[in-house]
């Protein structure tokens, strides 16, 4: 049987995620910030996959609340500059070279923290979506070379420009993701359709998503 596939071995397996900030308290009750990908939503639950050595794996298990914000494609140049940074001190030797230690990564990155309603960390200012939650559950995977938390949201705070007015929905012709798509930064190209599912779909008949 013949097939117009072929095999690979490619180094990562990032097929395109939507990137998301994550704001966690350190020991001394300074904040750290943290990009990352492995991010995904069950319910009101949100999934991150974490690197163990990583400053947010520790916070998190030491102290649960968090803020998982989702940047808009243009924020990836700050975004990016966060990627060489660690919380850690001294630098985990896991850790990539190149990899340094800065004890305030909102400046370093550019980025503004603003006030949270329920938990400790800050959000991010100027990310269209913020979610305030709590990290329920924090452990290792199967592999043993990562961490899973488990991250009840309790609070959801969006930029009123991409809610649908006069509803609690995201329009998602409004909003975009900065989305990770082996190791490449992009936002979204034009709609295509909507599920069968979607509570937004008169949007999308008026030229939205």
């Amino acid at each position: 049987m013949t097939t117009d596939h072929m095999t690979i071995e490619p180094n990562i397996l990032y097929f395109g995620t939507p990137v998301v900030l994550l704001s966690t308290e350190n020991a001394d009750g300074s904040w750290n910030l943290a990009p990352m990908s492995s991010a995904w939503a069950l319910g009101k639950v949100i999934v991150l996959g974490l690197g163990p050595e990583g400053q947010t794996a520790r916070n998190l298990a030491q102290r649960p609340d968090l803020v998982i914000n989702l940047p808009a494609p243009h924020q990836w140049a700050a975004v990016e500059r966060l990627a060489p940074l660690t919380g850690r001190d001294p630098v985990p030797a896991t850790k990539p070279a190149g990899c340094r230690f800065e004890p305030d990564k909102f400046a370093a990155a550019g980025l503004r923290a603003e006030p949270s309603d329920g938990v400790r960390p800050p959000r991010v200012a100027g990310c269209p979506l913020q979610f305030e939650a709590r990290a329920e559950s924090v452990r290792g995977d199967v592999s043993g070379s990562f961490v899973i938390a488990e991250a009840a949201v309790s609070k959801v705070h969006a930029d009123p420009r991409i809610v649908v007015p006069g509803t609690q929905h995201v329009d998602p012709a409004a909003w975009s993701p900065l989305i990770y798509n082996f190791r490449h930064y992009f936002g979204l190209g034009p709609e295509l359709g909507h599920s069968y599912r979607s509570q937004t779909a008169s949007v999308s008949a008026g030229g939205g998503a």
